[in-house]
Parts: structure tokens; C-alpha cells; sequence
């Protein structure tokens, strides 16, 4: 159980947020007012795309991090995959898809290969048009984490 805090307590929908409290549904299926935060919070592909950033920035990090250090653009892309994938599992399943099933860690993994491979080739294409690598993983990122958004509602977190 969670300690109200003391002192009077705010009336109206921010009074039931400021402590935690969920609000009732008719309340929030309400679609004449605006939707608020905690509305958004509600939308998982907002989920998605907030988690999505964090993971991304991280894993572009690693990219550029092990480009800087003049390591291979494939070896920095499968390096950044690996690593993105133990920080992306935890904070996709539970934030974004409400999972703790550790045993869904195998397909995701598969899902992170495929999303590996398909963006080494293309970055490959890239590399072929003499593209700044740094810039064609830039330009990687979002449809990347699209594809990845879509392979793991299909294949990973489908319940």
C-alpha cells in the first residue's frame, strides 16, 4: 500500500493523478475532453516510440562509439545490436508491450538478428553509393525501429 501524502487532497482528474491513483474508466474514455498525459501513456505505440527513442539513442551510441574507433560497420552494427538487445528487451516488453516473460527472450533475439542482418545489407548499400556510413545509420534509424516495432507486436509480444 502506497502513504497519501498529507495535507488536503486536490479535487478533479489532477487530484486522482498527482497521487497515483488510477481514474475511473467512464472518466477516461471521455473523448470530448483533450486527451491528457496520462491518456497518452495509455497509447502503446507512444510507449513505443519513447522507449524506442532511449533504446535507439543507445544503440546508435554503440554504432558511432565502435565507428569512432574505427571498427567495421558491420561488426559496430552486430556489437550495437547485441548490446542493444539486453538494455531493448527489458524496456520494450515491460514498458512498451507490459511483459515480464523472460522466455520470450529467444524470438526476440531472432527478431534483433533479422533486424540486424537486413540493416547491415542495406548499410552495404550504402557503403556502395559512398554514403557517409554515419549518416546512412542515421537515416537507418527509424525504419529500423518501425520494422522492429512491427516484427515484435507479430512474432515476440503477441499476447
Amino acid at each position: 500500500l502506497r502513504k497519501r501524502p498529507a495535507g488536503p487532497r486536490p479535487a478533479g482528474r489532477e487530484g486522482n493523478r498527482a497521487h497515483g491513483m488510477a481514474l475511473p474508466v467512464q472518466e477516461r474514455n471521455d473523448r470530448s475532453m483533450p486527451p491528457s498525459v496520462q491518456d497518452l501513456i495509455q497509447i502503446r505505440f507512444l510507449r513505443f516510440l519513447v522507449v524506442g527513442g532511449i533504446n535507439t539513442l543507445f544503440g546508435y551510441s554503440v554504432y558511432a562509439l565502435l565507428l569512432f574507433l574505427n571498427v567495421h560497420y558491420s561488426l559496430a552494427a552486430v556489437v550495437a545490436t547485441i548490446l542493444g538487445i539486453l538494455f531493448n528487451f527489458k524496456t520494450t516488453g515491460r514498458i512498451v508491450f507490459n511483459s515480464r516473460d523472460n522466455r520470450l527472450l529467444v524470438k526476440f533475439v531472432g527478431v534483433y538478428a533479422f533486424l540486424c542482418l537486413v540493416n547491415i545489407l542495406v548499410l552495404k548499400l550504402f557503403d556502395g553509393f559512398q554514403v557517409d556510413l554515419y549518416l546512412a545509420g542515421f537515416i537507418m534509424l527509424l525504419p529500423m525501429a518501425l520494422f522492429g516495432y512491427f516484427l515484435n507486436k507479430m512474432f515476440v509480444f503477441t499476447a
